[in-house]
């Protein structure tokens, strides 16, 4: 992450904030759910079903704020005259693709 990086910040309101963490929590909650499988030696099969789901999870959730991100800061910086915003968009969809 470069220092431009790192300074930037995105005001966003309390409902997006609750939405997002709300999703972040069911993540992080699947997640210990599959820990606590590990621990009590779960089959296999029924491991990957819930790591899948957790995958699916986080998909949608980059989704989200991919989506958010282009209609809020990408169209606000374009507007602008602030273009190099499309090729941090290409970067960052590069890295969701991989």
């Amino acid at each position: 992450m470069s220092q431009h990086e790192c300074c930037k910040t995105t005001v966003r309101t309390e409902e997006e904030k609750k939405k997002l963490i709300h999703r972040l929590n069911r993540i992080e909650g699947q997640i210990r759910g599959i820990r606590g499988m590990v621990e009590r030696d779960a089959y296999c099969t029924d491991i990957l079903t819930q790591c899948a789901a957790v995958s699916a999870a986080l998909h949608a959730f980059n989704l989200e704020l991919t989506e958010r991100h282009i209609r809020g800061c990408v169209v606000r910086d374009i507007r602008e005259g602030k273009t190099e915003v499309i090729d941090d968009l290409l970067v960052t969809l590069q890295r969701l693709i991989k």
